[in-house]
């Protein structure tokens, strides 16, 4: 009989905490798998499109996380229209598959004003790339990248559901819902 290297895969409360707590840790450690979830959203002609993002912000009291990005990327016409994404994060060390199902809102302008002031001026430059993100150049550095709070965008993701998925010697898959007050139950893996 092999040992679980983590128990608290077996109980639903202590499952959805240690989620939350890899989540949390994503913000602050550059080297947690948190730290670069992927991102999916529905484009306008409505593929889908997955990217890896940076995760900015993670409250498990709200239930929200953040993610910034340029106002003029790909992803925000997609968002206008279907204002709702996942995040998919895998934490090999802990064999745990996260994943968020979440409703979008997007801050701008005064709303990400403070957000902005608080960006290191090398992060700045990765909201105004010009041309926009996405648009065809001739070369591959052909492109300025002045900083602009202008393009500045906080996509605040209130998480909806959560579907953990242990990958440990017993495959352990459970959900939790927004709804229900994060009760949480157990899913076949």
């Amino acid at each position: 009989m092999t040992t679980d290297p983590h128990p608290w895969a077996a109980n639903l409360a202590e499952l959805h905490d240690q989620a939350w707590l890899r989540l949390v840790r994503g913000v602050a450690d550059r080297r947690a798998p948190a730290r670069h979830p992927t991102l999916a959203t529905v484009s306008p002609h409505g593929w889908p499109e997955s990217r890896t993002v940076v995760l900015r912000a993670a409250d498990p009291a709200a239930g929200v996380v953040e993610v910034h990005t340029d106002a003029l990327s790909d992803k925000m016409a997609g968002l206008d229209m279907v204002p709702r994404a996942a995040l998919h994060v895998w934490d090999a060390s802990a064999h745990l598959q996260i994943r968020l199902q979440v409703q979008v809102a997007i801050l701008t302008g005064a709303e990400a004003e403070a957000t902005w002031n608080a960006l290191p001026q090398q992060t700045r430059h990765s909201y105004g790339t010009r041309p926009a993100p996405g648009q065809p150049i001739p070369e591959a550095l052909a492109y300025a990248k002045p900083a602009d709070p202008s393009r500045f965008a906080i996509l605040r993701c209130e998480v909806q559901r959560m579907d953990l998925l242990h990958l440990g010697p017993d495959h352990r898959r459970a959900r939790f819902d927004r709804e229900d007050g994060w009760a949480g139950c157990w899913l076949a893996p």
